[in-house]
């Protein structure tokens, strides 16, 4: 007779579960990790907006002027290319300056010497795109005088925008003031301000002539009213009047009908280029020679081709663009060679007939 099986149920209380090995415990480290992640994280996104007081310079879009450029009734065949060069300008946070601190091809300005106390960025985007229009006037000035036509541009003064918050024309100068004369000498255009400035000094007094709407009416008046220059914000060692500017609108007649669009893009450096575009889609020859070409630099009306900002960064844009060639302004020259070193080849700019030698034109 088989015994009963008897089944001993054993006490599970101390046994370890299925899987898991005797005194496991879950580890703090991993929660400590995500915290910290998530506070990292947070920091970030607190201080992303937080502007600090520079600006950030890098290489900016490259443009091929024929984008922008048009000789109405004119369809020149064009083999090579001609690019005008821009910076990207944007007010840094704290992430993005020092990143900046450790890329050659990214630059630092305190932002003072971009966009004084007292300027807003709109401020700052209607003087540029104020000069982006004198400097598309200038090029077709000196590419139709170059070309031996005869076109007629006379300023008519220039038109205070804004005033600088405690500079000498705070208070002094108003809005839409137009500036026609400085110690008598009659005042065209902005740049003839500019100029003169130039060889004055801090603590000068300046006597301006300038023409203001009478309050209530339509009536223009003429008066005179005394500065004593500041000290620039961009430089101490340079005076200042304090005041944005724009050329007031100028009689303008040109012989050949250019079509010519910014597209919403500001500030002079393009007219040397420009320069270079209408003439050569007003010849028979293609300047260009067939190859691909960059440049910067404003232009006068006599000219000249004047200095501008980020030329590092545009040598650099220059390259990446595959230009063999780049036209930059001889007061920027020693810094554009030492940018570009052997991958292109820097012309110096003195005046457009500079440019136009390089390029055998006659």
């Amino acid at each position: 007779m088989m015994d009963d099986a008897i089944t001993i149920e054993a006490d599970r209380t101390d046994m370890p579960e299925p899987g898991v090995p005797e005194n496991y415990r879950i580890p703090k480290w991993p929660f400590i990790l995500a915290a910290l992640f998530m506070l990292i994280g947070l920091a970030i996104a607190i201080a992303w907006p937080i502007k600090v007081a520079y600006y950030t310079l890098s290489p900016g879009p490259v443009y091929d002027t024929s984008d922008f450029v048009h000789v109405i009734g004119e369809e020149q065949v064009i083999d090579g290319e001609m690019f005008f060069l821009t910076v990207s300008l944007r007010e840094a946070n704290l992430f993005e300056y020092v990143a900046a601190q450790l890329n050659p091809k990214v630059a630092v300005a305190p932002r003072q010497n971009i966009r004084p106390s007292g300027v807003s960025p709109e401020d700052l985007r209607r003087e540029n795109l104020a000069r982006m229009e004198q400097s598309k006037t200038n090029a077709q000035f000196v590419a139709l005088t170059e070309l031996g036509y005869e076109p007629t541009y006379i300023g008519t003064g220039a038109l205070v925008i804004e005033t600088v918050p405690g500079s000498a024309a705070e208070g002094v100068l108003i809005t839409d003031d137009i500036i026609i004369g400085i110690d008598g000498e009659d005042v065209a255009f902005r740049s003839d301000v500019i100029e003169d400035l130039a060889d004055r000094e801090i603590g000068d007094r300046v006597v301006l002539t300038i023409e203001r709407i009478v309050d209530g009416s339509e009536d223009v008046e003429v008066i005179d009213v005394e500065i004593v220059l500041g000290v620039h914000v961009d430089d101490p060692s340079r005076p200042m009047v304090g005041v944005l500017l724009d050329n007031n609108e100028p009689i303008i007649e040109f012989p050949i009908d250019v079509d010519m669009d910014s597209q919403n893009i500001g500030g002079p450096s393009a007219g040397m280029m420009f320069t270079l575009e209408i003439m050569n889609q007003l010849t028979e020859e293609d300047l260009t020679g067939g190859v691909r070409m960059a440049g910067t630099g404003t232009i006068a009306h006599d000219g000249t081709v004047g200095a501008i900002g980020g030329v590092t960064q545009k040598v650099h844009a220059a390259i990446d663009a595959g230009a063999v060639v780049v036209f930059i302004p001889a007061n920027n020259y020693d810094d554009a060679v030492a940018a570009a070193g052997d991958k292109i080849v820097v012309v110096r700019v003195a005046t457009i007939d500079d440019a136009l030698d390089y390029l055998d034109y006659e």
